[in-house]
């Protein structure tokens, strides 16, 4: 005999509750596993297809793991550097550039910008702001990166927790499927494959667009000679899973910059607005319609939500999880509305109601 609704209704929100404390108070301590679980799902197919062409799983996951490890050694060498240099000079370079804004608008709306003025001082206190926070905020980012703690979290921990993820993957899915309470397993089942094929696209499918884009926007605003076109492109392909937003605050942050550094020569200003063009003409009609697909299911309004969320109450380990906890009660939520809609609830008397006879017409 099946448990009451009302005592399965208990039992999962006291899981809810605990999963919500455990994240709360090992945060810290889990993080290096939910990075790593969260590696060894979208690597999961790939395994999956080296499988298909007969390599055995273990030897799959050597393979991905020598190819990653090359892959990282190359970023870390050649991209991470030139990042967190740009970074910090842009910075640095943000009371200049408000100068240079203040100067723009002195010479061409003198009545706007006299010494005395609101915006003048609004836009020096902006300035001084960037450089001040900006510099305590990627102080201390780097301050944490390089304890040696995060270093052996990042470095070690990471590698050798997704390696044996990614290898018994299938198993721990097949070992949870034995789990389930029987009553419900079918229907959990479905509702587990909707929030997979929910995550596959929007965080494997929509990943891919952010990296694809991140790295056309970066290698085009460098070749223009823009400088800071290394950290413009990263924050633009890091957005893009927001729609537009990743466009419009990479492309405002790159032609301002464009404008201060080009003045004059309008091709190169033309040029960084038609990289930005050209890359949301790609994202719209080539990449995400074949990696993502139409229906993600995660509305950009909800997804926000979740990430501001839980990245408050759970700190960076929270924005991790945020993303498969919103697809999950998305998908969740819509069941819900269904059962509601057949639900007497909804259809009222009409539920019990025969169906109407030739008669009755």
């Amino acid at each position: 005999m099946a448990l009451p609704v009302r005592d399965q209704m208990r039992y999962w929100g006291i899981a809810a509750v605990v999963f919500l404390a455990l994240l709360w108070l090992m945060g810290d301590v889990i993080l290096p596993f939910v990075l790593s679980m969260a590696v060894a799902y979208m690597l999961d197919p790939v395994a999956d297809r080296l499988e298909s062409w007969g390599l055995s799983r273990i030897a799959a996951t050597i393979v991905i793991t020598l190819v990653a490890a090359v892959l990282f050694v190359l970023t870390a060498l050649l991209v991470i550097p030139t990042l967190v240099k740009q970074a910090t000079d842009l910075v640095n370079t943000a009371p200049d550039l408000i100068n240079n804004l203040q100067n723009f608008l002195t010479a061409k709306f003198p009545v706007l910008l006299d010494e005395s003025s609101q915006l003048r001082q609004t836009l020096a206190q902006i300035g001084e702001t960037i450089q001040s926070k900006g510099g305590e905020l990627l102080s201390g980012a780097l301050a944490s990166a390089m304890s040696l703690f995060n270093v052996v979290m990042l470095l070690v921990l990471v590698p050798v927790i997704t390696f044996y993820l990614l290898m018994d993957w299938d198993r721990m899915v097949a070992e949870v499927d034995k789990l389930l309470p029987r009553d419900h397993a079918p229907v959990i089942r479905r509702l587990a494959s909707d929030i997979d094929r929910t995550l596959a696209s929007f965080i494997r499918g929509q990943g891919t667009v952010c990296l694809i884009l991140g790295t056309f926007y970066a290698v085009g605003l460098m070749l223009v000679g823009l400088k800071f076109g290394l950290v413009a492109g990263a924050i633009a392909g890091a957005l893009t899973f927001i729609p537009y937003v990743g466009a419009i605050v990479g492309g405002i942050l790159s032609i301002g910059l464009a404008l201060f550094q080009f003045w004059g020569e309008w091709q190169w200003i033309i040029a960084v607005a038609a990289i930005f063009a050209v890359g949301q003409f790609v994202e719209g009609n080539i990449l995400t319609p074949n990696l993502v697909g139409s229906s993600v299911g995660l509305h950009p309004v909800w997804l926000i939500f979740a990430l501001s969320a839980f990245g408050t109450l759970f700190g960076f380990v929270g924005m991790l999880v945020a993303v498969p906890v919103a697809a999950a009660l998305g998908v969740v939520a819509r069941f819900a509305i269904d059962q509601y809609h057949d639900s007497r609830l909804y259809r009222g008397l009409e539920a019990n109601a025969p169906p109407p006879t030739d008669d009755d017409l």
